[in-house]
Formats: C-alpha cells, structure tokens, sequence
C-alpha cells in the first residue's frame, strides 16, 4: 500500500470517530481536504507532480517521511501525562502563562491561575469552535494552502489543537508558553492544529518549546494559521528540542494587515528530520514583519526551512535573517522567495542566510530568491556556506585557546546574530545558555525537567 492509500483508507474507515472526536467546523474541510491529498500524493509517488511541488520538496522527502505504519490516536485515549509532575521548562525570570499540549490534544486538566482579559480565549481549539462557531468558522481554514499535500494531510485528520484568540485593542503583557509534548508508548503519527487570530490593534507574544518524552519514533504535522490584524503585533518564537527519531513537518500561514508587526524566530537546536514551512502575505500597507531562523545540527540530523514572503500590496517591510550550523554528517537546506507585486511600490525586503559546514561531509542547499515586479523597490538578498574562519581560529590558538575551544566560541558568535534578534530578555539569556551547551555536546536540558534526563 502506497503513502496516500495508506492514510485515505484510514480515513474512510475512521471517519466516526474522526469527527466524533472533534468539532464541526474542522470536520466540515476534511472531504475536501482528502481529495486534495489523494491527488497531491500520488504525484510525489508517481513523480508526475507539478514543477512547482518539486521545487517546495526538492530537498525533503516527504514520501520516505509519510512512508512507516504510524498510530494514530483518532478515538482520543488517553495518553498518561501529567506535565506539571514530568515537566517544568520555564525560562528563568520570564513569567509566563503556561499550557501544554500532550501529542495533538490541548490539556485542560492543568490550566494557569492568572485570569485572561475579557473575551481572550487560549485553549482547545476543538472546545473553541463548538462555543464559538462564528467567529471559527470565519478563520479556520482560510490561509492554510491545500496545494501541500502535508497540509491537506493535516487538515483531513486533525482534531484539535490550540485556538489563540485575542480582540480589538486587548494588549497581553505576559509571554503565552505552550509546552507541546510528544507521548506514546509506540511509534505514533501527531496532527496538530493551532488558530492565532488578532483582532485591530491587539498583541500577544506566543512561546512554543517542543519536546518529546519518549524514545519512540515521532511523525508531527503541524499546520499554524495566524491572522495579525490591522495595527495588531505578534511575536512568535518557536524552539524545537526534541531527539534523532522525531520527524516534524510543520506550515505556517500568515496574513498581516495594514501597519501590523510580526516577529516569527524558528530556533531547532536537536532534531531528528524537520521542515518548517513559512507562508507569509502582506494584505495591508505599512505591515512590516522580522522572520529569523537558527539551527545547530549534527549526527544525520535534517532541516529544511522553506520561506514565501509575498508582498502583495506596497509599502511594506520584510527582514529575513537565517543561519546554520551544520556538523557530522548533518544536512541543511533554506529555500527563501521574496515576491514583489506589480502594485507593491515602497517595498522594502532584505533577505540574508549564512551557513557554516564544520566537516567535509556536513552539506547545506540554499537557495535565497526575489521576484519583483515592481520598480519602486529596496530588496536585496544574499546567502553564503563557507567554513570557521582559519585567522581567526590561528588569533586565538596564539593566545592560549584550545582549538575545540576557540571553534565552539567563533561557532556561538556565529549564530548569536539570530538569537540577539529575541526582543525577550530573559528568553534571549536562556538561549545562550542552551546554545553553548549545545555546541558542547551537552545536553541542553531545562532547569527541573525530569523529561531531559
């Protein structure tokens, strides 16, 4: 049985409890979705597909990830969690509102103490559609593009996930973490959904952290639909930390209205094989949005990280910054495409990837690319891969320092650009501490979590 049979029969055949276990709005995508699946897969198997799905999957093999016999937990047993006995990741003086998510299911049991402002909804995206159908239903699926078989994927069998909801005006002043935490006692398929809406002017900083608990082979999709609206700001800081079997495909669509700002950091310090998707549109002028990326891998570790910043309308305002460091037998690509409208005049875009490749057999792709169709522009763009400078580490042999010493501090200086773009101070520290552990070949493990040891 082929990848697409595999999952279109288990659809067919668990649709009950599929949609009994979930909410109308998310079951009302799932048909189309699952055409939309069948079609897209059996081109990347057959390889007829269009030029364009080769090019976005050029450097991951989607197939050979969707390829193992995974479970699915689709009748919501429960998994045996208590994050708040197993867990504690918090960043250090960084008072934050914290929620787990245990595989793809929101956990209500252990909620915080602080009360949100009026009409704030942070919780189960499943409990949010039941209770509030109108406004889900007028977000839920709208930006997510099903031309990505993963994400039809992910939209034919999620259940539930994380809805953020923040109205007209309400500024959050603490950080939103949200511990997503891998369980299962065999190999297990994760779909995960999370909808950020932000009404005029509201703001919000969300903290991702991924781990996994088990040592068990790990299949996450992911699909993260965030409307920033007009005048609002959102920052996202998204870190993976998770082991060599787990596999992570995650998209993310944004949609940015006049004169809003968004921060998105993406930093995989361990990894198994991930893609991370980045599908950003300009509706609105003057929007302006900072997107920055970090990964440290080694062993076979994998990482892709795929970016459209579409500027559809002008007068806009992109930053795009993403570094690697790749070590072993570690592998990277970044494919990153700044699209300028006809009608973008006063566009600004600069778009930068710098790689380090520390031994011979450590590779990177990239591809950095503007397409511009407008001729009152500011956009440049650049990538490079080269090696530890070779004066520099002379400089500090000659002043007494150790060559693994001298390489891991030129390697921290290196990717502490990204992490000096964090706007979070004591979330920035934290990942300086982590960094170096890192690059020590020590485990970067969060103060009090029994889940690292």
């Amino acid at each position: 049985m082929n990848n697409s049979s595999q999952y279109i029969s288990l659809f067919r055949d668990c649709r009950e409890a599929i949609d009994g276990h979930s909410a109308a709005v998310m079951n009302g995508a799932r048909d189309a979705a699952a055409e939309d699946y069948a079609r897209l897969s059996e081109q990347i198997e057959t390889k007829t597909m269009l030029t364009a799905l080769r090019e976005h999957y050029k450097y991951t093999d989607v197939a050979k990830l969707l390829s193992p016999d995974y479970g699915v937990n689709l009748n919501r047993l429960e998994i045996p969690a208590n994050p708040y006995d197993a867990f504690k990741c918090d960043v250090p003086n960084l008072s934050t509102l914290l929620y787990f998510i245990v595989n793809d299911q929101f956990y209500a049991k252990a909620l915080p103490k602080t009360k949100l402002p009026d009409g704030v909804f942070v919780g189960s995206l499943k409990d949010f559609a039941e209770a509030r159908p109108e406004i889900a239903v007028r977000h839920y699926n709208k930006l997510a593009k099903q031309s990505d078989p993963t994400v039809c994927l992910n939209t034919m069998l999620a259940q539930d996930g994380l809805m953020v909801y923040v109205p007209e005006n309400v500024k959050i002043e603490k950080t939103v973490q949200v511990i997503n935490i891998l369980r299962s006692d065999v190999p297990l398929m994760v779909n995960r959904r999370v909808l950020i809406v932000l009404e005029k002017g509201a703001e919000i900083k969300l903290l991702f952290c991924d781990h996994a608990a088990d040592d068990r082979e790990f299949l996450t999709t992911q699909v993260v639909e965030a409307e920033v609206g007009e005048d609002a700001r959102l920052e996202m800081y998204c870190l993976e930390e998770t082991h060599y079997k787990n596999n992570r495909i995650s998209n993310v669509f944004v949609s940015q209205q006049a004169h809003s700002t968004l921060s998105h950091n993406v930093i995989t310090l361990h990894n198994g094989t991930t893609r991370n998707t980045l599908d950003l549109t300009f509706q609105g002028e003057g929007a302006e949005c900072f997107v920055n990326g970090c990964v440290i891998a080694d062993k076979q570790q994998h990482t892709d990280n795929n970016t459209l910043i579409d500027h559809a309308v002008g007068g806009c305002t992109s930053h795009e910054l993403y570094k690697y460091v790749l070590d072993d037998e570690a592998t990277g690509a970044f494919a990153g495409k700044v699209l300028v409208r006809e009608d973008a005049q006063k566009t600004v875009s600069e778009e930068t990837n710098r790689n380090l490749c520390c031994t011979k057999k450590a590779r990177m792709w990239t591809q950095p690319m503007l397409e511009i169709y407008a001729d009152d522009v500011k956009c440049s763009h650049g990538s490079t891969v080269g090696q530890l400078n070779d004066d520099a580490l002379f400089y500090m042999r000659q002043r007494g320092i150790t060559e693994k010493e001298a390489r891991t501090l030129l390697q921290q200086a290196f990717v502490y650009e990204v992490i000096d773009q964090i706007t979070l101070t004591p979330l920035r520290d934290r990942l300086h501490y982590l960094v170096e552990k890192r690059f020590r070949g020590e485990l970067s493990k969060c103060e009090g979590c029994k889940l690292c040891k």
